[in-house]
């Protein structure tokens, strides 16, 4: 399962966190990150810097409120770094503030460590190792495993404070008993699962869950009782947390002074850096506190850096806790009992590596024929573009991570746009100064790009329109308007464009058409024309026509009325006859 929880909707592909991550183990794929669980050290950074909170931690506070809820025996293990990040007056108003929520039991990790200083006081005494780096930090020991193996042996076969108390609490209490872990790391909770110690934590909680919970139950620290804690007295195994805290442990509790140079190293960059000169060969006879939080767990990537102030912390710890060891009366029996011993392995990734020919072709790709066009800007998140065409060959980068190729592509597209576009382009502000404008406004409006650029719109057109989108974000769309001082007529599509508050308008040359169209219009008006005077002529023919058959017509009456009389008369005479 995933302990950093991914939100793909919020990954606006920043890249923010893979410039961050000093082990490269984010990969975008489909333009979001993602992370690689098998190669990520869980230091948290990716989780700090997220701009839009598209990484957040998985919390087990469901899973312990569970275990209490259903009668299981809970105890909670506090990293000692409670002392620096909790408010209270007395450190027992914490003990019975937890015990509240629940809990059957609390005790302080620190227990853990006073076995893991004794481990480390022993392996300084026997001074077999050539170097020694402590093994209190998960991230430090992933760091190791994964990306540098050749150091594992410089890595101090002993438990971690949290596992070390693990393995104390279930002796004691019993295997049925659910251990919960307290402390501001996110590195806890892999290392609780790990298949060489899974046994011994049952949950990790961070004070951020604890701080929830206690404010849903209404519980003010400040505000219990007294409950001082009642098993060991851990003493200087406190200072863990602080940076030099380990070594100062290690310095009270060592009987005799051993060989070994101390010093610590705190912070990702530093941690890798050490490794490198390590690999290198350059340190000899030293004992390494090696801490992957700048500022030690008391800055562990749950902490609020807003709130918490690791200078006050440090001197606060510092100045309240107890310089002296453990009791060896009460370490000895339990050192005699469990065994605190770890074994570390190599989990170094096994990734495909390209040839120089295809390192060439992925950066041919995104236009670096040339060593000069290699910017190694960065901002990718890689330190070299040969880094990235490197990652863009194991399938954890994508080509159009290059921010500076992206924007002379974008550049060029859109300057080739204006360039060659047929259609007239104006992009206005709200004050109707020219933003853009293509090329070949120049023909039709007799003004340069460069001229243009330096110009209000109404100077040359009328802005009426352009305006009316403005000021009522509505668009218009394939409106004729004629110019005629300048001969043309366009169809226009303007809108408004929210994102840059600015107004954007295509002009389509239809002159052509128009002037098609003018004479198509006269040609039928001259048809029309004819087509009357052809009618007129034919009303006239028609009537001439008209007029000869009248005459005819009436001529023919008279000629056979007069035929017909005629008969009627030569009857009459002969009858009478």
């Amino acid at each position: 399962m995933a302990i950093i929880d991914f939100k793909a909707t919020k990954c606006k592909h920043c890249y923010k966190c893979v410039r961050n991550c000093e082990v490269k183990a984010i990969m975008i794929k489909d333009e979001r990150a993602e992370i690689m669980s098998d190669k990520c050290i869980l230091c948290g950074k990716c989780m700090q810097v997220c701009p839009q909170s598209a990484k957040t931690l998985v919390s087990d506070l469901e899973l312990v409120k569970g275990y209490i809820a259903s009668g299981i025996p809970t105890v909670v293990s506090i990293a000692p770094s409670y002392m620096g990040l909790l408010k209270y007056k007395t450190i027992g108003q914490v003990n019975a503030a937890l015990q509240k929520l629940g809990f059957a039991d609390v005790r302080e990790t620190a227990e853990g460590a006073a076995m893991v200083t004794a481990g480390y006081a022993r392996l300084l005494e026997q001074g077999t190792m050539e170097n020694m780096i402590t093994t209190c930090c998960p991230s430090v020991n992933d760091l190791i495993e994964i990306y540098y193996p050749s150091l594992i042996f410089y890595l101090a076969p002993v438990d971690s404070p949290m596992i070390a108390h693990g393995k104390i609490l279930k002796a004691e209490l019993g295997q049925e008993t659910k251990v919960v872990f307290l402390g501001p790391c996110i590195a806890k909770k892999r290392e609780s699962e790990d298949v060489r110690h899974d046994k011994y934590i049952d949950a990790v909680l961070n004070f951020n869950d604890i701080s929830t919970w206690m404010e849903e139950e209404e519980i003010v620290i400040e505000e219990c009782e007294d409950i001082p804690f009642s098993r060991m007295d851990p003493k200087v195994n406190r200072l863990y947390p602080v940076t030099n805290g380990v070594v100062n442990s290690v310095l009270a509790t060592e009987s005799k002074k051993d060989g070994y140079r101390k010093f610590y190293v705190h912070g990702s960059r530093n941690c890798i850096d050490l490794c490198e000169s390590m690999v290198r060969g350059e340190i000899k006879g030293c004992f390494i506190e090696m801490n992957m939080c700048s500022g030690g767990c008391i800055k562990g990537p749950t902490v609020n850096d807003e709130t918490i102030s690791r200078f006050k912390v440090k001197l606060d710890m510092e100045e309240t806790i107890d310089r002296e060891p453990a009791k060896r009366e009460q370490v000895e029996p339990v050192l005699e009992q469990i065994s605190f011993v770890k074994h570390f392995r190599d989990r170094s990734p096994k990734d495909p590596m390209p040839t120089d020919e295809q390192v060439r072709e992925i950066l041919k790709m995104i236009g670096k024929t040339k060593a000069e066009d290699e910017l190694n800007c960065g901002a990718c998140g890689y330190s070299t573009c040969r880094e990235k065409a490197i990652a863009v060959f194991q399938k954890k980068a994508e080509l159009n991570m290059c921010i500076p190729f992206m924007h002379e592509k974008a550049e060029s597209l859109s300057n080739l746009v204006m360039e060659t576009s047929p259609n007239i382009v104006l992009i206005v502000d709200k004050d109707m100064k020219i933003m853009e404008y293509s090329a070949v406004g120049e023909k039709y409006f007799g003004k340069t790009r460069q001229e243009a650029l330096n110009m209000y719109l109404y100077e040359f057109i009328d802005p009426s329109d352009f305006q009316w989108v403005y000021d009522s974000h509505q668009n218009i769309h394939g409106k004729k308007v004629s110019y005629s001082e300048y001969h043309i007529s366009t169809l226009q599509n303007i809108v408004y464009i929210e994102k840059e508050d600015a107004v954007l308008a295509t002009f389509i040359d239809m002159t052509k058409q128009e002037e098609q169209m003018q004479q198509e219009y006269e040609k039928k008006l001259d048809t029309i024309d004819l087509a009357q005077k052809v009618i007129h002529k034919q009303m006239m023919v028609a009537q001439e026509i008209a007029g000869l058959l009248g005459e005819t017509t009436a001529e023919t009456k008279t000629t056979l009325t007069k035929l017909c009389r005629t008969l009627l008369d030569e009857g009459s005479e002969s009858e009478v006859r």
